[in-house]
């Protein structure tokens, strides 16, 4: 007799083996880690097969979890197609999202993820630009969604979290060290100001070794070690690292990152695009 595969827990499965462990997926998931975890062991049970090697700190793939994980995904993929071909929640439309390029990651791609699966026809164009220029295009009416990353917030905005900035450069770098300092930031960063304001405060000579209008060229900059930036705790790239100054660079401030959302542009799906940012960066 044929025998059919519990979908919700392959979708548990797919979501902990995106997401690097049960604690993450569950909240991507809205369940309880213990929920999440009853449904994997179903899924090995019915199987026969364990998927997760749990016998480190982190949650990894067994040969058998890797094999399925390929299978999960399309499944995953063929039924969520069908459900929102087939129901009255296949929302249509566009999101037009800006967001600053020093924290699109690591939450933006997987809100992105997400909101695509739930709303396989609803298109989020994002904008990624320098905090000032997003908010004159929302004033305008050009964004539906805007975040910002700022001291203050304005009338009608969300704090989504605050947290502070720290000092960034290439893996093992010494660039750090020097003096005068050599600093890499776009013309436009809010953060610049601050920071040389900072190093004024602590008698530390620097100087502006790298300007641009791109973040690319900036991070190009900080890669090959020749200058250092600051950004916000948590949102570093895998090919920079935090600098262990141990004090020999001052402490930075804290900045907001706030959200503001037109008024006008309700729905279910806004609704929810919305909670997934914020679930998104309250976990930073």
């Amino acid at each position: 007799m044929p025998r059919n595969l519990d979908l919700t827990a392959m979708r548990s499965f797919a979501t902990v083996a995106d997401a690097g462990g049960v604690t993450r997926a569950a909240g991507l998931l809205h369940l309880t880690q213990s929920a999440v975890s009853m449904q994997i062991k179903r899924l090995e049970d019915s199987l026969g097969r364990t998927l997760l090697d749990r016998s480190g700190r982190g949650v990894s793939l067994t040969a058998d979890g890797e094999q399925l994980l390929g299978y999960a995904r399309r499944m995953l993929r063929l039924n969520d197609e069908v459900y929102a071909r087939l129901t009255d929640q296949a929302y249509e439309g566009e999101v037009v999202m800006g967001v600053p390029a020093d924290v699109v990651y690591p939450a933006i791609p997987e809100v992105l993820k997400q909101f695509h699966a739930e709303y396989p026809r609803m298109r989020v164009q994002l904008i990624s630009s320098y905090t000032s220029r997003l908010k004159a295009m929302f004033a305008r009416g050009e964004c539906d969604i805007v975040l910002t990353t700022e001291d203050t917030m304005d009338a009608g905005g969300e704090t989504l979290t605050t947290l502070p900035l720290v000092w960034v450069g290439a893996p093992g770098g010494q660039a750090w060290r020097n003096r005068p300092l050599r600093l890499a930031f776009e013309y436009n960063c809010i953060f610049r100001k601050g920071v040389q304001q900072a190093l004024d405060e602590a008698r530390i000579p620097w100087e502006m070794g790298v300007e641009s209008d791109t973040t690319r060229a900036i991070e190009a900059s900080l890669s090959a070690d020749l200058a250092v930036y600051a950004i916000i705790e948590g949102t570093v790239q895998p090919y920079l690292e935090v600098i262990d100054h141990g004090g020999a660079l001052p402490d930075l401030a804290v900045t907001q990152v706030n959200m503001y959302a037109a008024q006008s542009n309700g729905g279910q799906a806004v609704d929810d695009l919305l909670t997934m940012i914020r679930k998104a960066f309250a976990a930073l």
